[in-house]
């Protein structure tokens, strides 16, 4: 047992996937290979299906979260202007906008949540007008000012991506990431909750904006009207997409149940959530050293590595004073069991 009770395997680290899905997945394999179609086929169809019905927005499956930044920005117009991002994040969406080809204005983030504070946001957005701005969900919650600057961009015309890489199984009062802004767009990177080894979904209620996606996905076919790119998932991939899609809730739940049961009353300091949001723990934050830690969400702001010379003292101060917990999702041993006995 690890300290407070909980159970060692929490701590061990485990893609998200549960065993018991081995056999549905090696069906839907089997199912790929017999129809001699591996790219563009029904089980890519069946994921974007399965993540619309969760996320309640179309979906457009990509080969990657960038790809599907990417398909953002681009049908944005961002090209020659400015794009805010949180220096919070991944290196990924500040690079996203330069090979999109805008210039990146770093924004300040919250201490209490680690995403973008809608003060900040505000007076960067004033100061520099720009054409787009990404807010990032961290560690598996929403952004906790995620409608009032929602508001704001469509008050200034703004076009809003909203960087779901971490929130897989995530809400806000019933809402699911990605709903807010004009795009929301996931990462299925290995270490994902929900997982395909490499992957992304694009997601918006602008059908203008779907059509573009998937023409962007595919060389820009079927016109060419669009300098589009190789961005296709393939059938394989999508099937576990799937497949982690319809396990998505109960992950999520489980993970909820063992944070409730073994990690909170041992950390009193953790990210506090506003009432009616539900995270999907991603990361379990909390703001003190720890004994044993999955180390930080990020251990360097963006704009550092970037060597921007900007001001960010909440940015700066929430890289030296958080750490995360470790909370894999892990199945009891016997349902494990049942999964390779299938």
């Amino acid at each position: 047992m690890t300290s407070g009770g909980a159970p060692d395997s929490l701590g061990s680290f485990a893609i998200g996937f549960d065993q018991r899905d081995r056999a549905r997945l090696h069906a839907l394999w089997d199912e790929i290979i017999a129809s001699n179609r591996w790219s563009q086929g029904s089980v890519v169809e069946a994921f974007e299906a399965a993540w619309e019905g969760w996320n309640g927005l179309p979906a457009v499956a990509m080969s990657s979260w960038s790809g599907a930044a990417l398909a953002a920005l681009e049908f944005a117009g961002v090209r020659g202007t400015k794009v805010l991002c949180p220096s919070n994040t991944f290196m990924a969406t500040p690079l996203a906008a330069q090979a999109a080809g805008a210039e990146v204005v770093f924004v300040d983030c919250n201490r209490h949540d680690l995403c973008a504070s809608f003060a900040d946001f505000e007076a960067k957005a004033l100061a520099h007008r720009p054409r787009a701005a990404f807010v990032v969900h961290i560690g598996g919650h929403i952004a906790f000012d995620v409608e009032r600057i929602a508001a704001f961009c469509r008050a200034e015309g703004i076009f809003l991506i909203e960087d779901c890489a971490h929130a897989h199984g995530a809400s806000f009062n019933g809402r699911r990431p990605g709903t807010w802004g004009d795009a929301g767009i996931w990462s299925f990177a290995a270490t994902k909750t929900i997982s395909t080894g490499e992957g992304g979904m694009l997601v918006a209620a602008d059908e203008d904006l779907v059509g573009f996606a998937r023409s962007y996905r595919d060389y820009g076919k079927p016109d060419y009207a669009r300098a589009g790119l190789n961005l296709r998932m393939n059938e394989f991939t999508a099937a576990l997409g799937l497949v982690g899609t319809e396990r998505m809730e109960e992950i999520t739940a489980w993970k909820n149940a063992a944070a409730r049961e073994w990690l909170d009353a041992d950390h009193p300091d953790r990210v506090q959530l506003p009432p009616g949001m539900v995270s999907g723990l991603y990361k379990y934050i909390v703001f003190r050293p720890i004994e044993r830690s999955t180390g930080k969400v990020y251990d360097s702001p963006c704009h550092r590595i970037m060597g921007h010379d900007v001001d960010l003292p909440n940015t700066d101060w929430v890289a030296e004073n958080h750490w995360c917990v470790p909370l894999y999702y892990q199945p009891s041993p016997e349902r494990a069991e049942e999964g390779k006995d299938a």
